[in-house]
């Protein structure tokens, strides 16, 4: 009962509602301007873009501006490197190697520029998706596109600065250096997500199942958590919310809408997953899967059917990976430390 408890507990708000409108309109603002552009081709580079105000919600603004310019750098790399292999036509599985490249380097990056969130989940996401878009726009405009984004984003981070009462001192964080552990460490993670990803994805691939870099995506959720039994959980509650997510994404898909009506709810589905996020991470699910379907399907239209089997399917198997992972890299450190000790023990006796 005190893992249900655990798995399923809301914790505290903390002004989760500032940065959930932030988000909600630097994505909603800038899908609505291509779509009165009418070029709905740059939509997926506008909506990765806006993935930077993600970055760095709670932090004083001088603060927020250096975490979310270096997330900003990163993600348009990414979007970059992902526009490049788009033009390579990569099969299934060029898609898995070159996303299993970006979860590691990503990881990697992250944990040197101290991002939070950690991990390489936003930048798989990205990757995968625009590398699969056939007929891209070219390279110049999606990047604008992208690079517009990003700093109207970042602008949007630094707008409490316009209110008195939510204006912060402008102070420059101190960065201690890594240790050798952390450095191991950080790397240690690049390899857990390298491992998890590519994984998943083989196996989506090998079953032949469609958007295989969604099971990519769900393998990384549960290697963030500071112990086993929070990663575990992150992966339950990741199905759970998942399957509860498909049944509102069928709601809004099904009945056919409006590219415009698609916006408004990726723009809501954005804002209630940052009001969530970070307390419920089950309950988050419950609106990221229609987001993250609904964005799918405004760049790429498809049939939903396929869409909703394809996520489900996917996001089972990538998180079943995921918390496999999780369990044998405790298990393979704690036969590492018994085998330290009786060393020790030994040399000792």
């Amino acid at each position: 009962m005190t893992h249900l408890q655990e798995m399923f507990r809301i914790a505290p708000a903390h002004n989760d509602h500032h940065a959930a409108i932030r988000c909600a309109v630097g994505i909603g603002m800038p899908l609505f301007l291509v779509l009165f552009l009418g070029r709905i081709d740059l939509a997926i580079f506008a909506t990765f873009g806006a993935f930077t105000g993600i970055y760095g919600r709670n932090e004083p603004h001088g603060q927020r501006l250096g975490h979310q310019g270096r997330a900003g750098v990163l993600m348009l790399a990414v979007i970059l490197a992902a526009a490049l292999s788009a033009r390579l036509d990569l099969d299934a599985w060029g898609t898995v190697v070159g996303t299993t490249a970006v979860a590691g380097l990503g990881t990697v990056v992250t944990g040197f520029w101290r991002l939070r969130p950690v991990g390489s989940l936003f930048h798989i996401f990205a990757f995968a998706a625009i590398s699969s878009v056939p007929d891209q726009p070219p390279l110049w405009q999606g990047m604008l596109a992208a690079v517009l984004t990003v700093a109207f984003s970042i602008l949007l981070g630094l707008s409490g600065m316009l209110v008195r009462r939510y204006r912060t001192e402008w102070t420059r964080p101190e960065r201690p250096r890594f240790s050798a552990a952390q450095r191991r460490l950080i790397f240690s993670d690049g390899l857990q997500y390298a491992v998890a990803a590519v994984l998943a994805g083989s196996i989506a691939t090998l079953l032949g199942i469609g958007h295989n870099y969604w099971a990519m995506v769900a393998a990384t959720v549960p290697l963030i958590g500071a112990t086993v039994r929070h990663r575990v959980h992150r992966g339950l509650q990741r199905i759970l919310g998942t399957f509860g997510g498909l049944l509102l994404t069928a709601l809004i898909l099904l009945p056919g809408l409006e590219p415009w009506q698609m916006v408004l709810v990726i723009a809501a589905c954005q804002f209630g997953a940052e009001m969530f996020i970070a307390r419920q991470y089950a309950l988050a699910q419950v609106v990221v899967t229609p987001l993250a379907l609904v964005s799918t399907e405004l760049a790429h239209p498809s049939n939903p059917m396929h869409l909703l089997r394809d996520r489900g399917i996917e996001t089972l198997i990538g998180a079943v990976v995921g918390m496999a992972v999780v369990v044998a890299a405790h298990l393979r450190q704690k036969h590492l430390r018994q085998k330290h000790l009786l060393r020790k023990q030994a040399q000792q006796g």
